[in-house]
């Protein structure tokens, strides 16, 4: 039986669909042209913290204790109405509030913490990387997982040698080029989605 070209056309339209789905209208209105605008934004932010990495250092410690403090009061609010005389429930918001107010009145122990706490959740990011390359082995992905876990390995290292004084400016940097990444992959879903509507 003869193939006929607009047979040929049509499932070349159909293996095209399912390749690529329709995008939900709803879904592209949510990265709208200010999707485009935030990205720029987080760039330029975290370009800004790569030339200053101190001052974002700085910035991402009194970032985390306002979030300490608000979170100390929220939960203080809730202790007071719901269980005003339990000692145990006031003993989170009083944590919560102290280290928050410790941060704020002693920066550089602050970000001294905070650099502690990237090691740590660095070196369980490379362990559950490794676990999760293993698991996969020998399917395609195992080694990129890998690579992934002995960058985190690497970069708890850069913040153990030296600590405290190597957190003063990584911190600001890593966060930093979290927010430069941030800021393109969010410009890369912008650019993705309104040219696979518009090929549609």
């Amino acid at each position: 039986m003869q193939t006929t070209l607009m047979e040929i056309k049509s499932d070349y339209k159909f293996r095209k669909t399912m390749m690529n789905p329709l995008i939900d209208k709803e879904v592209l209105k949510n990265f709208g042209g200010y999707t485009f605008v935030v990205g720029g934004l987080l760039i330029l932010l975290g370009m800004g913290g790569i030339m200053l990495p101190n001052i974002m250092s700085l910035g991402t410690n009194i970032f985390v204790a306002w979030l300490l403090l608000i979170g100390g009061a929220v939960w203080a609010s809730h202790t007071y109405q719901y269980s005003p005389r339990s000692v145990m429930d006031w003993l989170k918001p009083v944590v919560l509030v102290i280290t928050g107010g410790a941060m704020l009145f002693y920066p550089a122990g602050g970000v001294a913490g905070v650099g502690l706490l990237l090691a740590v959740y660095l070196l369980m990011d490379a362990f559950s990387s490794f676990v999760l390359a293993q698991t996969v082995y020998p399917a395609r992905g195992w080694g990129w997982m890998s690579i992934n876990g002995v960058t985190s390995v690497l970069l708890a290292a850069l913040f153990m040698i030296g600590w405290p004084e190597t957190s003063y400016w990584l911190v600001g940097l890593y966060v930093a080029i979290s927010l430069v990444f941030d800021g393109w992959a969010l410009l890369f879903i912008g650019w993705t989605l309104r040219k696979t509507a518009v090929s549609k």
